[in-house]
């Protein structure tokens, strides 16, 4: 999304009059604008400090884990790749401290995102504290609706993250020392007033301040109400919320949704929500559906630029792969193969392979060769053409032992590697593929140089291919994994660029009927809530004359009129030949014959009491086993199937109190959690440090002990 560059100036007089938790960092903050805080007293300050709080939204993605692993971390989606540098936010371990034991500058903190948080929560109180300055009654309106929104929002991730944190609701005044100490109860109270707030004033969808879908609405600060609401009710905060309590949030919490759901559609297909995405301010990001987004552009400078998301879930393509992709880590990939989050196998199994279309939709499962490969004796590598597909990852199911002949793996390490494509069941690549076309497929007997499969002879492998040298055949270092497409970003700052022009999507419709169907569930309406559940598994399958071997992402066109990308004639030749537009669906369904039928009818044939196989499946590895243990969990499920890697996962694994109860037990990379701390982060011991008391003595040991959430 385009951003008005009155944005960017407010961000800037903001962050010089911000909020700070006296980190270095912060007091190292100079003032450079030309404007000073009186500014903000007048109509015109206030209406553009309004428009700088969607630029502060831009800490979210503008830095190398900035709310990344926060946000995916220490779930059952995802385990580590090959890159250590936040393994404490997927494992627990003892890093994760009140002051963080980082390992290079790539580690995120918690500091990092209590000191971000806290910009734009101070903005917000400048405008709420000023807006009697603005005679007209709709535009006061509108900007409080704003501050309030943003407000809210800060202080809910700050919730989700700490459990509870400084309610800070006027302007600061230079460096403060002294807040009252706050309870997770009067923290949620505070988030759910202003949303309350926000959703009062909000006209309707009508605000287009800093344009579509940017600009929060009425339906965003809904969504977000149900959310809170929904969170104050859940099991995470069990000890103050009394039953009275529970059923008037929820009650609260379904008006707010319903209001949602019916002013805003879902895209009748998730390509038109991820995978068409051709540049900057391309018409997907002005879907219907999107209720919030970190809006990126092509302005790559400054301390909110953008680190695209996309790499973070690449696998490690220049390392197991460098034989047909050269030297090139960038724009062919859709960014740098930072293979930071692998799938686990709860998350690629959870789906149904051959009716659930998101799947297809949501992981990249073929790449071809980028450059000329004249092969390899030593190895038995064969040689390939541009074009050619390379690199094959077979989402197979536990029970199908098509291949089980096969050695699978990247043939620059395993050597015995020899999969070959005896059936023909690879799609034909350069291009070939169309969204409702004839599916045509290469020919029979092909090799592949680089192959993955999730079941072996029965067996979960996933986690054993890369590079053996370094470990990859354990739990660590496996380097090779099918990564998530949703946000790939093709238009770089370089054709092998790290930050990324796409907008980070926030919020969307998808997530507010889960978020309805849990509400209905809680206050005991199954059928209504199996009714939505319904809405999304039927938007997910295959629709009728769908070629099930298309594939599409926000690469191929985008990185192909990129004004970054330079030697095109080279660079682009390698783009069309690493992104050939296909998938391993029928190589992944050995038996199915090739159909072009609608799946709405499996996708929506189950009952409370008969879930899908793959629910089951993972229901009784949990042990999930009463009517709402089931629901729970199956909702949950539902959540990876739409939302996998959409920065949501750990917030409602967090409230609903499952880490222990499943992800621990479907991630074993998470092995050091402990239930009694780490449903809460730590909080920054230096902001701890640094409190002092009304008469300006230091706290004592003990206060500051009262400070710190329990275990830590």
């Amino acid at each position: 999304m385009k951003l008005n560059k009155a944005i960017a100036a407010g961000l800037l007089v903001a962050s010089a009059a911000g909020f700070t938790s006296c980190s270095s960092d912060f007091l190292d903050e100079e003032y450079t604008t030309g404007f000073s805080t009186d500014y903000f007293k007048t109509p015109e300050g206030i209406q553009s400090l309004t428009l700088s709080l969607y630029g502060h939204i831009r800490w979210f993605g503008g830095y190398e884990t900035q709310g990344y692993y926060q946000t995916m971390g220490g779930t059952d989606e995802f385990a580590i790749g090959t890159d250590f540098a936040n393994e404490m936010w997927l494992t627990y371990d003892n890093r994760m401290a009140p002051t963080f034991v980082t390992v290079n500058g790539n580690t995120g903190t918690n500091a990092t995102i209590w000191d971000e948080l806290f910009y734009g929560i101070n903005s917000a109180n400048t405008i709420i504290a000023s807006a009697d300055m603005i005679e007209d009654e709709a535009l006061r309106n509108s900007c409080l609706a704003q501050a309030y929104f943003l407000r809210g929002y800060n202080f809910y991730f700050l919730t989700v993250q700490f459990g509870h944190t400084v309610l800070q609701t006027e302007p600061a005044d230079g460096i403060v020392r002294n807040y009252e100490l706050t309870t997770p109860q009067q923290c949620w109270e505070q988030v759910i007033a202003d949303f309350r707030k926000a959703y009062e004033l909000f006209d309707g969808e009508n605000n287009n301040l800093a344009g579509k879908p940017m600009s929060w609405t009425k339906s965003t600060a809904g969504h977000f109400l149900a959310k809170a609401l929904l969170f104050a009710a859940s099991e995470r905060n069990a000890d103050w919320c009394t039953e009275d309590m529970r059923k008037k949030y929820l009650e609260e919490a379904l008006n707010a949704a319903n209001y949602v759901i019916s002013t805003r559609h879902l895209e009748k297909d998730v390509i038109d929500l991820y995978g068409n995405w051709t540049g900057e301010n391309c018409d997907i990001e002005k879907s219907d559906e999107i209720l919030m987004v970190a809006g990126q552009d092509g302005n790559f400078g400054g301390r909110t630029a953008a680190r695209n998301p996309g790499a973070f879930f690449n696998p490690q393509f220049s390392n197991f792969a460098n034989s047909t992709l050269g030297s090139m880590r960038g724009c062919i990939t859709g960014g740098k193969d930072f293979q930071r989050f692998r799938p686990t196998e709860y998350t690629l199994s959870v789906f149904d392979n051959a009716n659930d279309a998101r799947l297809w939709k949501s992981f990249a499962t073929v790449y071809g060769t980028a450059v000329e490969y004249a092969g390899d004796e030593a190895t038995g590598a064969p040689a390939a053409k541009i074009g050619d597909p390379s690199v094959v990852f077979i989402i197979n199911d536990k029970d199908q032992h098509a291949y089980d002949k096969f050695k699978f793996g990247a043939k620059r390490y395993q050597t015995d590697a020899n999969f070959v494509d005896e059936k023909g069941r690879l799609p034909e690549g350069a291009r070939k593929q169309t969204r409702t076309g004839e599916s045509t497929f290469g020919e029979a007997g092909a090799p592949v140089l680089n192959a993955w499969i999730l079941y072996h002879n029965g067996n979960y492998v996933g986690d054993q291919f890369g590079d053996i040298k370094s470990g990859a055949s354990g739990a660590h270092g496996a380097n090779m994994f099918p990564g998530i497409s949703k946000h790939t970003c093709g238009y770089l700052n370089a054709f092998q660029g790290d930050n990324g022009s796409r907008d980070i999507i926030l919020a969307r419709l998808g997530e507010t009927y889960l978020i309805r169907a849990e509400i209905k569930v809680r206050l005991n309406d199954y059928p209504g809530a199996k009714e939505d559940i319904n809405e999304l598994r039927r938007r997910g399958a295959w629709h009728q004359g769908e070629n099930r071997s298309y594939y599409v992402d926000g690469c191929y066109q985008a990185a192909a009129t990129c004004s970054h990308v330079t030697a095109k004639d080279v660079n682009v030749a390698a783009n069309d030949g690493w992104n050939l537009g296909m998938n391993s669906y029928y190589l992944s369904n050995p038996d199915l014959e090739v159909t072009y039928a609608s799946t709405e009818a499996e996708m929506t044939n189950w009952t409370w009491d008969n879930l899908p196989a793959e629910d089951e499946a993972i229901l009784a590895k949990i042990g999930a086993s009463s009517q709402f243990e089931r629901a729970l969990n199956f909702i949950l499920n539902e959540h990876t199937r739409e939302l996998v890697g959409e920065f949501t996962r750990w917030e409602h694994l967090s409230r609903t109190k499952t880490i222990e109860t499943r992800a621990v037990k479907l991630n074993k990379d998470i092995t050091q959690f402990d239930p009694a701390k780490h449903y809460v982060r730590p909080i920054p011991q230096n902001f701890i440090d640094n409190l002092q008391n009304p008469d300006g003595t230091n706290l004592s040991d003990e206060q500051k002990k009262a400070w710190q959430n329990p275990g830590y």
